[in-house]
This record gives C-alpha cells, structure tokens and sequence, in this order.
C-alpha cells in the first residue's frame, strides 16, 4: 500500500516538532559515512532526518533486504521524527523493568538470534517459523506512525517491516477464526522484571486484535527504525505496530502469533480491565479513571518546552473509522 498524499491523519502545521530536534548536517554525513562502510543504514538525499544514528549491526537477512526497502511508503504529513534516543531510551517493557529506563538498561541480555515464531490455531498452513524465513517473501516498508501511549506521551517512528495482513493470508486463515492472539517471548533468565517478586503479570505477555482490524492496510509487523535493526529494547526482533491503538497493544519480541475463535485474553485487560479495555483504541473523549486522555505530551519535551498537543480519536488514523462502525467506543475502549 502506498500512502503518499496527505489525509485525514496528516499532521497539522501546529504539530511539527521545532527545527532544534534535528541535528545538523555534519554530523548527518559522518553517519551516512558510517553506514556506507556497514551497510546498515539507507543513504539518501532526504537522509538528514536520520543524523545522529549510529550505523547498526543487522542479521544477515535484514541487511539483504535493506536496499530493497520502499521508503516513506506512510507519512504522517510534515511532522518531525521523534530523536532516535529517545525512541530507545524511554521505553515500556515490563519483561526488563517498570521504569522507562529499564528496557535499555537490561534488554541487551535477550537473545534474539535465533529466533523462531509458530503460527498456530484456525490457520491451513500451522507451524514454527524461522524468522528469516517469516520475514522473506515481503519487500519491507518505511512507515512513519505515531506512536500514542496510555500514559499520554507520544512518540513519531520510522518502522520497517511488512503489513500483518500478508503474514495473516500466508497461513490461510479458516472460516472459524475471528481474532488474532499475540504472544511474546518468555526468557526469566534474560528478563529481570520477570523475575520480579513484585510483578502482578501472568507472563508472558499476551495481546489481540479482531481479525478485521489485523487485516487492515495500517496493522504492521516491524523488523527494524530509523533504517536499522530493532534494538532489544523496542521489541527486537519482531514486534506489532497498530498505530490508531494506545501503545500496550504493539505487543514486542512476538514468538507465537495465533489465528482463534473466541476473544483472547489479553494481559492489562486481565490486570484491570476498567482502565485498559481490549480495544484500546486512542479517543481523547475516554479519560483512563487517573488521567485525561485529551491532550498528550510528544517526545521530546521538558519542564520549560512540555509540547503538549491536543490527542485526535484514532491517534488521527481516521480511516480505521470503519472498523467501528455502529460501535459504541465508551463501552468498548
């Protein structure tokens, strides 16, 4: 899907994050000269939205495939990208910690290679997957989302990956299946938060979708951002990206993906499903029981530059609309 003219989830004007957020064009070409010699990250003439990221060391397969990337195939209009370290900095991963700093701090422990996914449930064509082979029949995109929070902060990211639509159809889902069950991975001996006597979850960490909106154009399994590998602490190395959702539902580190009948259980809506419903869709009109949803603070921000800006229903992805339809989104968020 090509998604280049702005729409009604275009950024306004007033969205932009100020010009200071980028770095300059020196130190862009030393990192383009970087990545020339590794092979990791794209070098293009717009390329000085990416200054400041150091190249990364890519699996083989991924680095393959990044010649071949169709860049911008999303955008969400002229709005600046979130600083890279702050993408991988400021983070929620409760297999590694409850603070924002934990996953980077911790996450480097996790083995993702190898890495196998199993594809199970009402589906024709069940079985583990190597990733590699998961990823390689899809050409990989760039998709510029919005990332929203539950806790009202807000990120802008450059994925890469491929639409989940097409993994979906590649297991040829049968008639019974009308949700998708995502599970991530469980290592203790890597992940300190799960080793947590104080940690309420019921590991490991479990998401869903209706099928329907698995199916939809935007629903998105990424590999990678900013033109390199995921690091661990974003969900290396594959993770779901559901931009119109708050963020808890973009599930990391996938390692079962499970095509069912029924509405699976998912992990928050189990720990309190009066502040995190399975929906989850973004609605500025749905305060969480502690906090008002109607506005959002964008990364970066500080105590004398907050840049608050007002949240839109569907985080702006107005065409997700349909999916809803007749829906009433206060009983169902």
């Amino acid at each position: 899907m090509l998604i280049k003219s702005p729409s009604a989830s275009a950024a306004r004007e007033c969205d932009v994050t100020p010009e200071s957020v980028y770095l300059s064009r020196r130190r862009f070409m030393a990192g383009a000269a970087g990545a020339l010699a590794l092979g990791s990250l794209p070098v293009r003439a717009d390329n000085e939205r990416y200054a400041g990221v150091e190249p990364g060391s890519p699996p083989g397969w991924l680095a393959d495939k990044l010649s071949q990337v169709q860049w911008q195939s999303v955008t969400p209009g002229q709005e600046a990208l979130t600083p890279y370290k702050d993408v991988t900095s400021y983070n929620n991963f409760y297999e590694f910690g409850t603070s924002k700093g934990d996953p980077a701090r911790y996450a480097g422990k996790l083995e993702v290679e190898p890495w196998t996914v199993l594809v199970d449930g009402e589906v024709a064509k069940p079985g583990p997957v190597a990733l590699e082979r998961l990823v390689q029949p899809h050409r990989l995109e760039e998709r510029i989302y919005r990332l929203r929070c539950v806790e009202a902060w807000s990120m802008v990211i450059p994925w890469l990956g491929f639409p989940l639509a097409e993994l979906l159809k590649r297991a040829e889902p049968t008639g019974n299946a009308r949700y998708v069950r995502f599970e991530s991975r469980l290592a203790p001996e890597q992940m300190a938060g799960v080793r947590s006597g104080f940690s309420l979850i019921d590991w490991p960490y479990v998401e869903g979708l209706r099928l329907d909106e698995a199916m939809h154009p935007l629903a998105f399994m990424a590999v990678g951002l900013y033109g390199r590998e995921l690091p661990n602490q974003n969900g290396a190395p594959l993770r779901l990206v559901v931009p119109w959702k708050y963020g808890f539902k973009s599930i990391k580190s996938i390692v079962r993906i499970s095509l069912v009948a029924g509405r699976p259980r998912t992990t928050w809506e189990s720990l309190a499903s009066d502040e995190y419903g399975f929906f989850a869709n973004v609605n500025p009109q749905v305060d969480h029981p502690r906090w008002s949803q109607a506005t959002e603070r964008r990364l970066p921000n500080s105590l004398f530059s907050p840049n608050v800006i007002d949240t839109r229903l569907f985080n702006g992805y107005d065409e997700v609309a349909s999916l809803y339809s007749g829906l009433d989104l206060r009983k169902y968020y």
